[in-house]
């Protein structure tokens, strides 16, 4: 909550998380700040459950806070669905202002309205806000028994995200549609075989999800080759379990991934919950990149990039760790120390003179210098031997 700094004039804007029972389920304070602002800035959905008339300002289509920074010195007041500061607008108008310029009273959210009538525990259930990102980003979060509340934008996206479940393995599901809730309209409902058509119009409709059906996605890096678009170049589960140990992601870090073939790593630090920018030069493994970054819903966390690696570094943002997968020399390498100052290095080779280089490299700079042979049963004549992978060296280190 912004509070004015000493010796600061008051807030000029308040920020009010707004329920469906409208202006009686406001505290006193926010109830203050409603009717003693000069300017009402909302959806016309908001606006017209305030009640506040001439002073109403539907936001702009499509969604722009010029309006509303036009205004600062007035007395001014937002209103958002229950807590702003939840999948909703609060953060985005806080990161253009002060933190003596406003103020917010939350109301609960959807998701502690939909758990408190369902009985869940809230840290035990995936809050997701689907009504502003694609399906594919609950795809992490299920597993047989997980609990999901999911905000959608209407009836038509709630069976659209039905339908996505059941192409994961999962329509054996339960859902419940929870409309309008905390207000007069508020109704739950278990869904039987079909949507149904009378559903609560946009920003007032959340689905949750007692997920049942398939195993879900492993936790863990080293998902199986199988869950990736690829034309055969990507880094085997095992090696890319062990890249990502050595990578170390952390949330919120960006990854560069040079030469990344399918993505597969970048892929597996952003669901590690890091960003990522994947380069690879050919254009059909761009698109297999693109179509991974879309089935694991990573939109707003990867991005893949058309070129060669050591042209486009100058137009990437800074990153906290690399991963060189291929086309590794000694100019890259000079590249990315000036690029990439502090940030961790990783690459693996599997060629000698890539080997080559990466020992006298190790030699010159330190660093950790692994070499990694792994073997799997296969048939050999009426039983089975061990059939080795092709050896691969990998050295990491810090730029």
């Amino acid at each position: 909550m912004g509070e004015p700094l000493a010796g600061t004039e008051a807030p000029w804007l308040g920020i009010i998380g707004l329920g469906e029972d409208g202006p009686t389920g406001l505290c006193p304070a926010s109830r203050a700040a409603l009717d003693a602002a000069e300017i009402v800035f909302g959806g016309p959905r908001h606006l017209a459950l305030a009640g506040v008339g001439a002073r109403g300002r539907a936001w702009p289509v499509p969604f722009d806070l010029a309006p509303l920074l036009a205004c600062r010195g007035r007395r001014v007041v937002v209103l958002a669905s229950g807590d702003p500061f939840w999948f909703g607008a609060g953060g985005s108008i806080a990161r253009h202002l002060g933190p003596g310029e406003w103020r917010c009273w939350p109301a609960p959210s959807t998701f502690s309205l939909a758990t408190a009538r369902l009985g869940w525990r809230i840290e035990e259930t995936a809050c997701l806000g689907l009504h502003a990102a694609p399906f594919a980003t609950a795809l992490p979060h299920l597993a047989p028994g997980a609990r999901l509340i999911c905000l959608l934008r209407d009836a038509a996206a709630a069976s659209g995200f039905r339908d996505w479940l059941d192409a994961q393995g999962f329509g054996g599901s339960t859902l419940w549609l929870l409309e309008a809730l905390g207000g007069p309209r508020e109704r739950v409902r278990r869904l039987a075989a079909a949507m149904p058509p009378d559903a609560a119009p946009p920003l007032a409709l959340a689905l949750a999800v007692e997920a049942a059906g398939a195993p879900g996605l492993a936790a863990v890096p080293g998902r199986p080759i199988e869950a990736f678009a690829h034309d055969g170049q990507i880094t085997k589960p095992a090696i890319r379990a062990m890249t990502l140990a050595a990578l170390a992601p952390r949330r919120g870090q960006m990854l560069w991934d040079l030469g990344a073939g399918s993505g597969s790593v970048a892929v597996e630090w952003c669901l590690a919950g890091g960003r990522a920018v994947a380069v690879e030069a050919r254009a059909d493994r761009i698109g297999n990149i693109e179509a991974n970054i879309a089935a694991f819903g990573l939109a707003g966390q990867m991005a893949a990039l058309r070129g060669r690696a050591a042209e486009v570094l100058a137009d990437l943002p800074a990153p906290d760790a690399v991963f060189v997968g291929g086309g590794f020399d000694t100019a890259l390498f000079a590249r990315l120390q000036a690029a990439a100052p502090r940030a961790r290095l990783v690459v693996n080779a599997v060629t000698l003179a890539t080997e080559g280089l990466l020992i006298g490299l190790h030699a010159a700079h330190g660093g950790a210098l692994t070499r990694i042979a792994l073997e799997s049963a296969a048939p050999l004549g009426r039983g089975s031997g061990w059939q080795p992978a092709r050896p691969l060296l990998q050295w990491s280190t810090v730029l």
